[in-house]
């Protein structure tokens, strides 16, 4: 089983329990959308095989094993605005969740790195927010992330 295979087991999986989609089709019946599962999981190979929405869409039509995971075939692949679209009213939710599910199919490895940080929203021009009554606010956040070391 090649490597992209796997990737791909994992990822419908993972999107699957995200989404909630355990049943049904992936491709439209009658001019309905997409399952969401099977847009995250083109989404994340898009981002896995490191290439735009046309390039990923026109790789995937090549590679029916892969397709047939996520239960599409070459003719049932989107266009690429399709995908885009679909990304687009994607909730940030559903991928918090990827997030955490994939997250979990690793072990800690026990070096963490924390890292105070500052996101400034000063983009407002002073005179916008004189007018307007606009407070602008600095948000402090803190990111624990969890590292491996490499020897």
């Amino acid at each position: 089983m090649s490597k992209i295979s796997r990737f791909t087991g994992k990822v419908v999986t993972l999107a699957k329990n995200a989404v909630g989609g355990r049943g049904g089709s992936a491709a439209p019946q009658g001019g309905g959308g997409f399952a969401d599962y099977a847009v995250v999981s083109l989404h994340c190979l898009r981002i896995y095989l490191e290439k735009s929405y046309r390039e990923a869409l026109d790789l995937l039509s090549e590679m029916p094993q892969i397709l047939a995971k996520i239960g599409l075939d070459a003719a049932d692949l989107p266009d690429h605005s399709t995908l885009v679209k679909g990304f687009d009213r994607t909730k940030m939710a559903v991928w918090r969740v990827v997030l955490r599910l994939s997250a979990q199919l690793h072990e800690p490895s026990g070096h963490t790195a924390m890292d105070a940080m500052f996101f400034d929203r000063e983009n407002a021009s002073k005179h916008y927010c004189r007018r307007t009554n606009y407070r602008v606010q600095t948000l402090k956040t803190t990111a624990l992330v969890d590292t491996c070391l490499l020897y």
